[in-house]
């Protein structure tokens, strides 16, 4: 089960509702992660489990388009939370890497807490008690 911490700034007031770091739930993995262009901290999809539908024989086209097909953006955070999966069934991971919500060409990076504030540069501090338990 993931646990999601608020937070805080106290040079600037920055706040963002992040995992602080790698967490793993049920269903899915995240990495919290830091956009240099936007200035603002998320939590990213690294990982997450789908229904797997068998051994197939693909050509080299279809291979290439489902390479093509698992290099997509990930899902954001709350539409993995939100998500209904089919009951009995096997199920695989899919990796994702590391991308900004609102644009692919954004540098973004790995965030680990104690880290520093994506405005200001400031240490943030983290909530005690957990803002949310997710999966």
């Amino acid at each position: 089960m993931g646990r999601s911490y608020l937070f805080e700034c106290s040079k600037c007031g920055y706040q963002a509702s992040v995992s602080g770091g790698a967490d793993t739930g049920f269903e899915f993995c995240v990495q919290t992660t830091a956009c240099r262009d936007c200035r603002i901290l998320f939590d990213c999809v690294v990982r997450l489990r789908v229904p797997d539908t068998g051994p197939k024989i693909f050509t080299d086209y279809q291979r290439a388009r489902l390479r093509k097909a698992e290099q997509a953006a990930p899902p954001t955070f709350e539409a993995a939370l939100n998500r209904l999966l089919p009951g009995a069934g096997k199920f695989k991971w899919v990796p994702f890497k590391l991308r900004c919500t609102v644009s692919p060409f954004h540098r973004v990076r790995a965030w680990n807490e104690p880290g520093k504030c994506p405005r200001c540069g400031n240490f943030m501090e983290k909530n005690a008690l957990p803002f949310r338990y997710w999966d």
